[in-house]
C-alpha cells in the first residue's frame, strides 16, 4: 500500500474492515547548540536537525475532512511545527480503540520520534504530503 499523501492515508483508513483510530504526533526540528557552520548551513536550507514532539492529538478517519482541517485544529495551540507522524490504530468487530490504549501508542509514538525510531511512522509535510526522512 503506498499512501504519498493525506488523502491516501484516510482513504486507506475509512476502507479498513476494523474501526480504526488515527494517531498524530506532531514535530518540529531544532538544531543543536554546538553545529558547526556546514550543519547550520544545512539546517537553514531545510536538511538536519533533531525532531522535537510538540502536541499529539487521535482522531476518527470520519471525523477528518481534511488535512487543513487538521492543520486548522492544530494552530488552535500555537505551537510552531513542521511534520507530523501518522499512526493507525485498529479496533475490534465491536469497538473502536480508545482511551488507555489509545494515550498509551501517543507516548509511544513520542518516545520513538525521540529517539528517531521513525521508521515505522509515516511523515507528512505542511501540505499533508509524504516525506521520506534519512
Amino acid at each position: 500500500m503506498n499512501i504519498e499523501n493525506f488523502s491516501d492515508l484516510l482513504r486507506v483508513a475509512r476502507a479498513q474492515p476494523l474501526p480504526q483510530r488515527l494517531l498524530f504526533v506532531f514535530v518540529d526540528a531544532v538544531l543543536a547548540n554546538d553545529a558547526n557552520a556546514q550543519q547550520r548551513a544545512g539546517f537553514e536550507a531545510g536538511h538536519g536537525g533533531s525532531l522535537v514532539p510538540i502536541m499529539s492529538v487521535e482522531k476518527s478517519p470520519d471525523g477528518l475532512s481534511s488535512f487543513e482541517a487538521l492543520v486548522l485544529q492544530a494552530a488552535q495551540f500555537g505551537y510552531p511545527w513542521r511534520l507530523v507522524f501518522c499512526a493507525a490504530m485498529s479496533g475490534s468487530s465491536q469497538s473502536v480503540p480508545g482511551g488507555k490504549e489509545v494515550d498509551g501508542a501517543l507516548k509511544t509514538m513520542v518516545e520513538n520520534i525521540k529517539r528517531g525510531e521513525i521508521a515505522g511512522y509515516l511523515a507528512l509535510d505542511r501540505q499533508g504530503l509524504s516525506v521520506a526522512l534519512k
